[in-house]
């Protein structure tokens, strides 16, 4: 039998839909859930359990003084990224936290805005089995040029949804 938890199920409906309809219904969906995620237009590209591709496009809501995607835009797609493909492997009763975002902004970015998210079959068995733990999440985060204009760590923790 399949993993299967609130976000699984939610995305089960979708599956049937093209790619790109598929993506939009999702983010929209999605970015419900989150707000902040939603009023930033961010794109789920792909959702699987080892891997979750974001996107931002470089419209003027995310950008900065310099007309590229805002410092903050960067770190929220990476965040979110990072967080969903934990999410996606996440029992129903436990909890994501972010415990540290780290984010070097090593170069200008330019235009649009890719976040790549990776567990491996260790990690995610860990998530969906240990109690209570953390992960570092690797996270690419690429610009149209192809280059990463900023380099990301994520460390992310799952505990009980129940207070002890």
């Amino acid at each position: 039998m399949a993993f299967s938890n609130n976000i699984t199920r939610a995305m089960k409906p979708f599956q049937a839909l093209p790619k790109g309809l598929r993506q939009r219904a999702l983010s929209l969906i999605f970015g419900r859930v989150v707000p902040y995620v939603g009023t930033s237009g961010l794109l789920y590209e792909e959702i699987t359990e080892t891997r979750v591709v974001v996107s931002v496009k470089n419209r003027r809501k995310v950008q900065n003084h310099i007309h590229s995607v805002h410092a903050a835009a960067m770190a929220l797609l990476a965040e979110t990224a990072s967080g969903f493909v934990v999410g996606v492997n996440l029992p129903d009763d436990k909890l994501p936290l972010i415990k540290t975002l780290k984010v070097d902004y090593t170069r200008r970015s330019s235009g649009d805005l890719r976040a790549v998210a990776t567990l491996s079959q260790h990690d995610i068995n860990r998530i969906r089995n240990e109690p209570k733990g953390e992960v570092l999440v690797p996270v690419v985060l690429t610009d149209a040029t192809g280059e990463q204009p900023v380099n990301c760590e994520m460390l992310w923790a799952w505990t009980s949804k129940k207070r002890s």
